[in-house]
């Protein structure tokens, strides 16, 4: 799917999520798992500028916003429908987070007017953006020297039975997402002058990485 042209996807998105989107915070708190583990471990500065690729509903920068008053948030998709419900979660905030279409293959810190970010966020993501890949370097270099990439996704339930990891996979690809089993080795890749820390959640369930610069 790496040749999906950016606008198909998003039309893809728009589509899937133009009703989900009403429940899909409600849904996925019972199968998306280590999102909370990720804002609890990225540790922000007050002022550290944060910004979450995908951030779909807002879920995970209302919890962002809650644990780190003093930070200053950015929210990227490529689904307008979805940015519809991520600015109504901020819509009484006194300083909502910067929300911005746009494709994760396709932007840099300029797009929301800065030179770079502390934290970016990247949580169930990866595995539905056809070009993952160049999301992830497209994330790497857009952060501030000494910042991090934080990341959680489908693992390859490497610790369950077949059975569940069949039937799993299969569930999920009627939803385009599809558990990326290079993660890691692509991370590897882009962890040069870079510290990399990997953890596992449920046997495999789910996969949590952190890239520090």
């Amino acid at each position: 799917m790496a040749d999906v042209p950016a606008r198909d996807h998003a039309a893809t998105m728009d589509a899937m999520y133009r009703y989900q989107r009403h429940v899909y915070d409600l849904t996925r708190k019972y199968y998306l798992f280590g999102r909370d583990r990720l804002i609890a471990d990225l540790n922000c500065a007050p002022r550290d500028k944060v910004l979450e690729i995908a951030c779909g509903t807002g879920r995970n920068l209302v919890g962002i916003d809650r644990r780190y008053p003093g930070a200053t948030l950015y929210g990227l998709d490529i689904s307008e429908q979805m940015l519809v419900s991520a600015r109504a979660k901020f819509s009484k905030s006194e300083n909502p987070p910067a929300f911005v279409a746009a494709d994760a293959c396709d932007f840099t810190p300029a797009t929301f007017g800065e030179t770079g970010f502390d934290r970016i966020v990247i949580s169930y993501a990866l595995s539905m953006i056809p070009d993952w890949q160049q999301a992830v370097k497209i994330a790497r270099r857009a952060l501030n020297p000494e910042g991090s990439l934080h990341i959680v996704d489908f693992g390859q339930q490497e610790g369950l039975p077949a059975w569940f990891r069949a039937g799993l996979q299969a569930w999920l690809a009627k939803f385009h997402v599809t558990p990326r089993a290079e993660m890691v080795a692509v991370l590897e890749a882009e962890a040069i002058d870079a510290e990399l820390r990997f953890e596992t959640i449920g046997r495999g369930y789910a996969w949590h990485a952190v890239l520090r610069a």
